[in-house]
């Protein structure tokens, strides 16, 4: 735990964990630059999140060790706490208790991220601010956009670096996600090596295969179909 955290009695819950073990940074490094579809092939099609979460501009890719967050539902407070567990280049994977119609983030969070030097957002929840959120650029993932605001109930109980449930796929803190514009997906850190070297080798397969097929051979035979 920071020095900082330490004495901020905002941050003093029983159920926020400070310190995790995230997934190495060389190894996010090179998955950063790994198409979503190719990480979630290469890892068996498993930790595809639910397709409905999308970036809020085509262009935002996010690539980082999740710091997860349980919310309750039509409540952002918890969110603006796992802002200050986050470190650096730390992804938010926020569950808001399946209540998605409310805007739980716009632009002051964004920009409040952007200057702790996050790597990005991933909610099962609605954003809001769209264009302000688009021309700060900070990664925001989510199920949709919603003008409804949000509740900060100081009792409500929440939950940061907990398991959280997202559609199907269990997100536990410290594990890599990786979001483009095809989706996101997540990958169990004590994995993630081994599905990124597998992701790496498949994008030089399939660099090669490109090159056949533009010389004319068919995919028929090129997949023995």
């Amino acid at each position: 735990m920071s020095q900082s955290s330490a004495n901020d009695p905002a941050l003093q819950f029983p159920t926020i964990r400070h310190e995790i073990e995230r997934v190495d940074s060389g190894l996010i490094a090179r998955a950063r630059v790994l198409p979503s579809a190719t990480v979630h092939e290469a890892g068996g099609r498993v930790g595809a999140l639910p397709p409905a979460i999308k970036p809020v501009h085509p262009s935002m890719k996010l690539c980082g060790p999740a710091v997860t967050v349980h919310s309750p539902g039509g409540d952002n407070l918890w969110i603006h706490r796992a802002l200050y567990v986050a470190k650096p280049g730390d992804v938010l994977v926020v569950y808001a208790n399946d209540v998605h119609d409310h805007g739980y983030w716009g632009e002051i969070m964004s920009t409040a991220a952007q200057v702790r030097g996050l790597g990005g957002l991933v909610i099962a929840g609605g954003v809001r601010d769209i264009d302000l959120l688009e021309s700060i650029g900070f990664p925001v993932f989510a199920t949709g956009l919603c003008i409804r605001g949000t509740g900060k109930d100081h009792l409500a109980r929440g939950w940061v670096n907990h398991p959280v449930l997202l559609g199907e796929i269990t997100v536990h803190a410290g594990d890599l996600v990786l979001g483009d514009r095809d989706g996101v997906v997540v990958i169990g850190r004590e994995r993630a090596a081994g599905v990124v070297q597998a992701a790496e080798q498949r994008e030089a397969k399939e660099a090669d295969v490109l090159k056949r097929i533009a010389a004319g051979e068919r995919t028929l035979e090129l997949y023995n179909f």
